[in-house]
């Protein structure tokens, strides 16, 4: 490989990638991403008719993709999952656990199955997913695990302490494992974004006072955009960051470095 080539340095090209929450939202951008830049996916989310829509519409007869519509609460059948994904393509190289939810709420009207619902999937099925892929990933020595966190997961906001609890654990997480499979020559990363401007966050800045508290708080002044964590994707995914591990790349304007 040429060390000076920057095409080949970010390359995933060949590689398998496993998305989860791959449907909409960031997660449907990511795949589109890495399947545009020559990754085989394996795309995972409840809604079946999202997954085979977002088939279709990168290419419906194509090899490189296929669709798992699973719903990663059941944790006791995430081996499974992992080891027909393995078995599908013969191999595992990135995994980008991407799927979460957030119920906004202060602590005191946070119920038993408020708390229950947000760390089932957005830290339970992060941990038992990460561990049956990495079966894999030891396989063939390498792989490239990237953790969609939150910029929420390093500081405070209103109404989410369940949500942060999650993200926080999701960031210690990622310290813990990069160090326990760093013997593998398994990179482990987190990519933590501000609000980003999706389908599911829209109605939140129908708001303009909240809009205008989010906004006060980013410096570069603006809401990210999907496209502005194709960078930290790419780079994650690929040779490129070969030398990264534990690390939080932050995508959000500037919000936590008040």
């Amino acid at each position: 490989m040429n060390q000076y080539n920057t095409e080949q340095i970010f390359s995933v090209k060949g590689r398998t990638a496993v998305i989860t929450g791959a449907s909409k939202g960031i997660g449907k951008e990511i795949a589109k991403l890495l399947y545009a830049n020559g990754a085989n996916i394996a795309l995972i989310a409840r809604n079946e008719q999202q997954l085979k829509a977002l088939k279709a519409e990168l290419s419906d007869y194509d090899s490189r993709t296929r669709i798992y519509p699973f719903d990663l609460t059941q944790h006791d059948k995430l081996e499974a999952l992992a080891e027909s994904i393995y078995e599908d393509f013969g191999q595992i190289d990135i995994l980008v656990n991407n799927a979460g939810i957030n119920i906004q709420k202060p602590i005191e009207e946070v119920t038993l199955d408020d708390w229950d619902k947000q760390m089932d999937i957005n830290l339970k099925s992060i941990y038992f997913l990460t561990k049956y892929i990495g079966v894999y990933m030891k396989k063939s020595n390498k792989g490239k695990i990237i953790n969609i966190s939150s910029q929420m997961g390093y500081v405070g906001y209103y109404e989410r302490s369940v949500y942060s609890s999650t993200k926080g654990g999701i960031a210690q997480f990622t310290k813990a494992l990069s160090i326990e499979w760093s013997k593998y020559n398994i990179n482990v990363n987190t990519i933590a974004p501000t609000f980003i401007k999706t389908n599911l966050t829209e109605d939140w800045f129908e708001d303009p006072a909240f809009k205008e508290r989010i906004l006060n708080r980013i410096p570069l002044g603006r809401l990210a955009n999907k496209e502005d964590l194709f960078g930290s994707v790419l780079l994650l995914s690929s040779d490129a960051s070969n030398m990264m591990t534990g690390s939080t790349v932050f995508v959000d304007g500037g919000w936590t470095v008040w």
